[in-house]
């Protein structure tokens, strides 16, 4: 399961208000090889479904990733942060052994 905080929740409708995406669109999120620590977190808005793709809905949000990049993500919360310490999405996943200093990136 993937799940989707309060915070994710309100930037997503805010981010598909502004860019004018019906409810077709969805969250796809994967991991792939980069970044200092050697996997990296990909996420965008998309209406296309792919084959083996694992389909999760956890607060009102649906959220889509490949067979995969579940494997690393199995647990993990999508969460948002406007504070002083970066603002923008970041992954509380459960898997990761290590994240590199800027959060962009991490290892199991």
């Amino acid at each position: 399961m993937l799940f989707v905080a309060d915070s994710a929740k309100e930037k997503i409708a805010e981010l598909r208000k502004d860019s004018s995406l019906d409810d077709d669109f969805f969250i796809r999120v994967s991991v792939t090889s980069g970044g200092c620590s050697g996997l990296t977190y990909q996420m965008d808005f998309d209406n296309e479904s792919r084959d083996k793709d694992q389909v999760f809905e956890d607060n009102g949000v649906k959220v889509v990733t490949d067979l995969k990049s579940f494997l690393y993500l199995c647990n993990t919360t999508l969460e948002f942060s406007s504070g002083l310490d970066g603002k923008g999405f970041y992954f509380n996943n459960p898997n990761a052994a290590r994240t590199c200093g800027c959060g962009e990136s991490f290892a199991v």
